[in-house]
């Protein structure tokens, strides 16, 4: 039987805080970007190809760990590559889908063979596949807050067309917007984020941050704005507070911070049921 306390533990929670304070501040900054693009990545139904693009920047990053060169590079050189890919398919499910199901056991596989072959600490393996960023330095938070920024940047200037691209594809193509420039560029912008994201939660649970806060903040809310700010609100909840709670027992932070995103989740379900029966009773 499992002790809670092994789970749950606020032992010298106090001293361990302020050793962590840049690592908090990493999970906000990520929870903030992964909450900006959550609402797109639910309106082009790219769950999967989140799934898919942390895989290959799982392959990347565990080529760079091998190489002796910076994770971070890797991941992102890996992410990058898959979302060329699924950028130059364009906006077709079949053919995305049918080559994200290509790539994601290829990259996998290819991250275990370096992770296999890389004789340094197995705690930077385990590290790539359930996140470590309670280890954050400076440089990799620098790069966070770069990364975090230009894709800000790069959403605030193209949302309105990408979100019309989304929603009417077929209208949007009619009239001329540049639709597969557009889902290259889109898919870059999420590749940067995903290969940030898989240093908080590692490349297997990257879900939870990308996906799930969005998919709740969608049951309680319609309205574009409101699902923004409420995907990036559940988005920082999950990434703060699972750092925080992994501190006392010391254990791995993607539980914690999946855990959360899940119980959001949870809560925003019958919270939806009752908004959907409220708009139908005044419907009716």
């Amino acid at each position: 039987m499992i002790d809670l306390g092994t789970i749950i533990n606020f032992t010298d929670f106090a001293e361990l805080l302020p050793l962590v304070t840049g690592s908090i501040l990493a999970g906000a900054v990520l929870g903030v970007l992964a909450g900006l693009i959550g609402p797109m990545i639910h309106a082009r139904d790219l769950a999967f190809a989140v799934h898919g693009t942390s895989e290959l920047s799982f392959a990347g990053a565990s080529v760079a760990l091998f190489l002796g060169v910076g994770v971070t590079t890797g991941a992102v050189a890996g992410s990058l590559i898959a979302a060329v890919i699924l950028g130059v398919l364009g906006v077709r499910a079949k053919d995305r889908n049918a080559s994200i199901g290509i790539m994601l056991p290829f990259g996998m596989g290819i991250g275990v063979l370096f992770l296999s072959l890389y004789k340094g600490r197995s705690s930077n393996k385990f590290g790539l596949l359930t996140g470590q960023i309670v280890a954050v330095d400076t440089t990799q938070l620098t790069t966070l807050c770069v990364v975090a920024a230009v894709v800000t940047l790069a959403l605030a200037a193209v949302w309105r067309p990408l979100f019309f691209a989304s929603a009417d594809p077929e209208v949007a193509r009619a009239r001329g917007v540049p639709m597969r420039t557009l889902s290259i560029l889109f898919m870059v912008l999420l590749g940067l984020t995903t290969a940030m994201a898989i240093q908080l939660v590692g490349a297997l649970l990257v879900l939870s941050l990308l996906v799930t806060p969005t998919a709740a903040a969608a049951r309680v809310t319609a309205r574009p704005s409101a699902l923004c700010a409420l995907s990036i609100v559940f988005a920082v909840v999950a990434a703060v507070g699972g750092i925080m709670l992994s501190l006392g027992p010391g254990l791995p932070v993607s539980p914690y911070v999946t855990t959360i995103s899940f119980l959001i989740y949870l809560v925003c379900l019958p919270i939806g049921a009752l908004r959907r029966r409220r708009d139908w009773n005044r419907r009716a």
